[in-house]
Parts: C-alpha cells; sequence; structure tokens
C-alpha cells in the first residue's frame, strides 16, 4: 500500500481482535500496525505516523483512557475508544480525557470502519483550518497572552499553561470572536470539522476543561460565559497583535 494510504493503530490485548480487525482494514483499503499494550502503542508511535487509533478501555497495565491523556499531551490525532462499557458515564468519562469516538463491544465491523471514514474526514478538515491559522498574531484578554506561532497561552503572572491540542484550538475559535455567541453546532465545526458531534455534552466538555486552566472563579466564569439556550460567549475584550514573522 502506498505511504498515502491512511493508517491505523490498532490497541487492544485480545490478539485475536486485532488479527481480524486489521485483516478486515486491509481488505477495505487501509495501512495497520498492532499493539497489545501501552508500552508497544507507544514504541510504533515512536517509529511511524498514524492517522486513527483504534484504543480498547480495559487492557493490562495502562488501561486505555490513561493512554488516552497520554497521547493528548502532545498529539490531537484522532483515537476511537474499544470497550464493552457503553454507558452514558463511560462516553462522557471519553471525552472529558480527549477521546474522538466511542463504539462499544461487540460491535459491526462495517460501522467501525465508517467512524474510523468519519474520523479521517473530519480530521483533513482540522488540518486545513490550521494550515490557514495566521500565525503572526498574538491576542492578549484579561492579561491573558495566546502566541498562534508557539501555540502557546501564557497567564497573567507570565507562566506557561499547558492545553491539550483540543484546548488550544478551542481557545483560538473564542479570541476570534469575541463578544459572539456561538451555539455547539458552530463550536463543534469551528473546532474539530464536526468531531465529537454525535455526543451532546462534547463541546460543554471541553469548555469545562478550558475554564479550569483560565477562569478565576470556575463556578461563576467571568472569560468564557453561559449564554442559557443559546451557547457560549467569550466576553473578555481582545486584543489582536499582528507581529513579525
Amino acid at each position: 500500500m502506498s505511504h498515502q494510504t491512511p493508517h491505523i493503530l490498532i490497541v487492544d490485548d485480545d490478539k485475536q481482535i486485532r488479527t481480524s480487525l486489521s485483516r478486515y482494514l486491509r481488505e477495505n483499503g487501509l495501512r495497520t500496525t498492532l499493539a497489545e499494550d501501552g508500552i508497544s502503542m507507544f514504541a510504533a508511535l515512536g517509529k511511524g505516523n498514524f492517522d486513527v487509533i483504534l484504543l480498547d478501555v480495559t487492557m493490562p497495565g495502562d488501561a486505555g483512557t490513561v493512554l488516552c491523556q497520554k497521547i493528548r499531551e502532545t498529539s490531537n490525532i484522532p483515537i476511537i475508544f474499544l470497550t464493552a462499557m457503553g454507558t452514558e458515564t463511560d462516553r462522557v468519562k471519553g471525552l472529558e480525557i480527549g477521546g474522538d469516538d466511542y463504539v462499544v463491544k461487540p460491535f459491526s465491523p462495517r460501522e467501525l470502519l465508517a467512524r474510523i471514514r468519519s474520523a479521517l474526514r473530519r480530521s483533513k478538515v482540522i488540518l486545513t483550518k490550521k494550515e490557514n491559522m495566521p500565525i503572526n498574531v498574538i491576542y492578549k484578554f484579561n492579561n491573558w497572552t495566546v502566541n498562534l506561532k508557539e501555540r502557546s497561552l501564557l497567564s497573567p503572572q507570565n507562566a506557561l499553561v499547558v492545553l491539550t491540542c483540543g484546548e488550544f484550538d478551542l481557545l483560538y475559535v473564542f479570541v476570534e470572536h469575541p463578544n459572539e455567541v456561538l451555539n455547539r453546532d458552530q463550536l463543534l465545526e469551528l473546532v474539530r470539522g464536526r468531531a465529537l458531534a454525535a455526543f451532546d455534552r462534547a463541546i460543554d466538555v471541553q469548555i469545562s476543561r478550558l475554564r479550569r486552566k483560565i477562569e478565576p472563579d470556575v463556578q461563576q466564569p467571568s472569560i468564557i460565559k453561559t449564554v442559557r439556550n443559546e451557547g457560549y460567549i467569550m466576553s473578555a475584550r481582545v486584543l489582536k497583535i499582528p507581529t513579525e514573522l
């Protein structure tokens, strides 16, 4: 297969699931690499580039949720959880730690393939948005500083605040649209190209995580406010400062 063919990393401790999924995906035009646990997963990530990760939630050693959190520290690669736990609480937990989709075992290989293809389409939209994102701009609000070139956030005390890729992209949307009410559909489209749209609480979870990092009082947000029955608004005054490349 060509190196342009989407590459899927399958992480599951069940050998039969790994091999059968790999066979099915290859028959449908995708490349695959297999990993049985977190150690082999990170070894694979260190050697190659992947377009989607299929990640089992329950495995010996670090659980899939823990591995997802570690991945999200440095990467926004689409992650689809594979799990036998399908309650709303389980799905929301998956979103909170950075998952993109959630497939409950036993699942139809055709359905999983459709979800993978959907994730691939969304990631192309996200890549296009990032390629078109101006990098020679700094935004300031409430003494916070957003640097697009460095993809960094500095606190009013000039301390670096670590954001996941998704959190930074969400913050960028808000500073680009200050004092404008954005509903969930608009935010999903602007941030992730409709990623996570299957979950009503997806954007709520992302905003909650971002608020914990930038709001003086999370219980009474003053920067990113909720507009009842409408959406969210960046209420702070935002300065857009051009810089030299």
